[in-house]
C-alpha cells in the first residue's frame, strides 16, 4: 500500500523508482517539491513556516544591490547543537544529550562528526545548499585553534551559547530568478527505502499545507521605548584603550588591531520586526534570522546583515573578500563617483587594505595547493545604501584531504575584524577589551552535506536574548589612529541596527 501510494506522487522528484538505484551511490538523497512563488516573498514564506521550533531565513543582496539566486528558509530541523567552552548539547526530538571535547578536539570536529555520517548524493539543477549545519561560531572558539590564546579555563560570559548549529533536513529554496519555491527534503536510506521515501514525502507536504494557508496575522508591538543603549565602556575609557594599542603598534608589536565595545538595552520589537526594518535599511551580502527557541527560559534570536564574507569553499576553491576602507555613499552619481576616486587615492586606505589581503593569502596558503593563491579582484569598490567599500578577492585550490572545517581553521577569525600578525592581535584584544566578544567577529553560516561551505564575518548582528538586545560594533586602530575619530566610527557602526530596532517598536 505504501508504494502503491508513492509511485502515484507526480509532484514529487526524484520519483520513488528513480531514487532506488541513488542508493548505491549513498545514504542521503534530496528529493523535492517545485511551487509557484509569485505572491511570494522570503519573508511571507518564513512567516508561514514559522513557528514550530527553531529555525531560520538566509538572504543576500550581492554587492549591496543585485538579490541573490536563492533565499534558504529551514524549519524543524532535526537537531540541535549547542558549544559553550568544552561542553556540547546535542538535542534531538526534545532530549538532550550533554558531553563534553575530547582532549585535543576542537567544537569544529563534533561538526564534521555530524555530517561524516552521511554520504549525500547530488543532484543536478538543484540549489547549491539542501541541507546541512546552519548557525555561528562564535569568535571566542579561536582559543582552540591558536594555543597561545589559552583554552583551559575559560567559560563563557554570558547565559548565550558560544556557538549553534541546526542540522537542517527540511528547507525551503525561494528561487528569484525562475520565481518559484523548491520545497526539499532529506531522504535517509539506512533502512527501508519507501519507509524513509514516504516520511520525507510527508515532511515535503507538511510545509507545503502551510504553505497554502494564509499569511498569519502579524503581531507588533507599538511602544517606542527611552531606554538608551549601554555600553560595557565609557567614552573615556574606549578612547584609552586606543591609546594602549597605539602604543603596542609604535612598539612593532602588531601594525593594526580592531578593538570593540558592546551596546545593550530592552526592546518591546518583536525580533522578527527587527529583521525586517535591518533588511530595509541595510540590505547586504549575508542577511539572517535565526529562531534557536528557547535558552536558559527565554526565546533567544540571532538578527544580522552582514556585508563581508569570512570564507567559501565551493568543490575545491576556497575564497575569501576582504573588506576595508569606506566612504559614504554620495546622494547623487557624480558625487559617488568622486568618492570612490578619493577612496581608491587614500594611501592609508590602500595600505591597511593590501595588509589585509596578504593577510588572506596567507590564511588560504595554508591549506590549498602550492602556487594556486591568486587576487583575481583586487581594489574594487562595491556600494551599499549608506556606504561603499574597498573589497579584493582571494582564492585558492583546496589541497587534497583538506576539508571546509580544515578552511575554517586557516582562516578564522577575519584578519578585518582582529588584526595583524592576526594571532599577537588576538592576544592584545583579550587584555583591552576584557570582555568575551561571543559571536561578534565569529562566522555564520552553513556546512552543505556535500562539504561546500559559505560563512560571513559576524558584524552588523544584533542577539535578541528574551527583550534584550545587544549589538558589538569595533573599529580598526593603526599608528595615526585618533582616539576619538575611532569610539565615533563604533558608534557609526552600530547606528544602523540601534535604528532598526528602533523602527521595529514604531
Amino acid at each position: 500500500m505504501l508504494a502503491e501510494v508513492i509511485n502515484h506522487r507526480t509532484d514529487i522528484h526524484p520519483s520513488i523508482e528513480e531514487l532506488l538505484p541513488l542508493s548505491a551511490q549513498g545514504n542521503l538523497v534530496p528529493i523535492y517539491r517545485e511551487l509557484p512563488a509569485d505572491l511570494d516573498t522570503p519573508v511571507s514564506v518564513y512567516l508561514k513556516l514559522a513557528g514550530h521550533g527553531a529555525s531560520f531565513l538566509l538572504e543576500s543582496v550581492e554587492g549591496g544591490e543585485q538579490i541573490g539566486r536563492y533565499s534558504f528558509i529551514g524549519v524543524e530541523p532535526s537537531a540541535l547543537l549547542t558549544f559553550n567552552g568544552r561542553a556540547v548539547t546535542r538535542r534531538v526530538n526534545g532530549s538532550a544529550t550533554t558531553f563534553d571535547l575530547p582532549n585535543g578536539n576542537d567544537p569544529l570536529h563534533v561538526l564534521q562528526a555530524e555530517l561524516a555520517r552521511f554520504k549525500p548524493v547530488v543532484l543536478p539543477g538543484l540549489p547549491r545548499f539542501v541541507g546541512g549545519l546552519v548557525g555561528y561560531l562564535g569568535y571566542d572558539v579561536v582559543r582552540f585553534f591558536e594555543p597561545k590564546l589559552d583554552v583551559d579555563g575559560e567559560a563563557s560570559t554570558n547565559a548565550l551559547p558560544e556557538s549553534i548549529f541546526m542540522l537542517a533536513d527540511t528547507l525551503v529554496a525561494f528561487d528569484h530568478a525562475r520565481g518559484r519555491l523548491l520545497i526539499i527534503a532529506n531522504v535517509h536510506l539506512s533502512g527501508d527505502p519507501y519507509a524513509a521515501y514516504a516520511e520525507a514525502v510527508t515532511r515535503l507536504d507538511r510545509l507545503a499545507e502551510r504553505l497554502s494557508a494564509p499569511l498569519p496575522s502579524l503581531v507588533t508591538r507599538h511602544s517606542p521605548s527611552s531606554e538608551p543603549l549601554t555600553s560595557n565602556f565609557t567614552q573615556p575609557q574606549f578612547e584609552e584603550i586606543v591609546r594602549q594599542a597605539k602604543e603596542h603598534i609604535a612598539a612593532g608589536d602588531i601594525f593594526q588591531v580592531v578593538l570593540s565595545q558592546r551596546l545593550s538595552r530592552r526592546t518591546s520589537a518583536q525580533p522578527f520586526d527587527i529583521y525586517r526594518a535591518l533588511r530595509r535599511l541595510n540590505p547586504s551580502p549575508y542577511m539572517f534570522f535565526f529562531d534557536f527557541g528557547s535558552v536558559n527560559n527565554q526565546p533567544y534570536h540571532v538578527i544580522g546583515a552582514s556585508p563581508e564574507m569570512l570564507v567559501r569553499l565551493e568543490g575545491r576553491t576556497a575564497t575569501v573578500r576582504p573588506i576595508a576602507g569606506t566612504r559614504r555613499r554620495g546622494p547623487h552619481p557624480a558625487e559617488d563617483v568622486a568618492l570612490e576616486q578619493e577612496l581608491l587615492a587614500d594611501p592609508k586606505e590602500r595600505a591597511e587594505h593590501l595588509m589585509l589581503v596578504d593577510l588572506g593569502r596567507n590564511d588560504i596558503g595554508r591549506v590549498a595547493e602550492y602556487g594556486t593563491v591568486s587576487v583575481p579582484d583586487l581594489f574594487v569598490v562595491e556600494r551599499y545604501s549608506h556606504v561603499m567599500h574597498i573589497v579584493s578577492q582571494v582564492e585558492g585550490k583546496v589541497r587534497d584531504g583538506m576539508t571546509a572545517f580544515d578552511l575554517l581553521r586557516a582562516t578564522f577569525p577575519a584578519g578585518t575584524v582582529s588584526g595583524a600578525p592576526k594571532v599577537r592581535a588576538m592576544e592584545i584584544i583579550r587584555d583591552l577589551e576584557g570582555l568575551k566578544r561571543g559571536l561578534y567577529a565569529g562566522a555564520v553560516g552553513y556546512f552543505s552535506y556535500d562539504g561546500a561551505m559559505d560563512t560571513c564575518i559576524a558584524i552588523r548582528t544584533l542577539l535578541m536574548h528574551g527583550d534584550c538586545v545587544s549589538i558589538q560594533a569595533g573599529a580598526g586602530i593603526v599608528a595615526d589612529s585618533d582616539p576619538a575619530s575611532e569610539y565615533q566610527e563604533t558608534m557609526n557602526k552600530a547606528k544602523a541596527l540601534a535604528v532598526a530596532i528602533e523602527m521595529a517598536e514604531k
